[in-house]
């Protein structure tokens, strides 16, 4: 097993970038390996790590179909229904919560 190449945090080479840099490009990994680490240091904990690829190797963003685009939302609406009273909260519900915000801070069912 090779070891990766490690830069870091601002002095990654030009041609390099991390999903995110190429999402903003509207590019996408398209199967490619890591080529490298950016390591940003922290004081308290290990150091914050992000993967490098290949800006000449990546793809395109594949475009947004309709049938994609019904299943996120239809995705994002459960994500928003609230299990206890089974109304949209207008917002993610909290992973920690497993309910609205108002089920979680009364006893009571909140109206629908």
């Amino acid at each position: 097993m090779t070891s990766l190449p490690i830069y870091r945090w601002r002095l990654a080479p030009d041609g390099l970038a991390t999903r995110r840099q190429l999402r903003r490009m509207g590019l996408r990994p398209g199967g490619q390996d890591v080529v490298a680490e950016l390591q940003r240091p922290r004081q308290r904990r290990g150091p914050l790590v992000a993967y490098l690829y290949r800006v000449d190797a990546a793809k395109p963003v594949r475009p947004m179909t309709p049938g994609r685009a019904s299943a996120l939302a239809k995705a994002n609406r459960a994500r928003r229904t609230c299990p206890n009273c089974g109304r949209d909260a207008g917002y993610v519900i909290p992973s920690s919560l497993g309910t609205c915000v108002p089920c979680d801070s009364s006893d009571e069912r909140c109206a629908a």
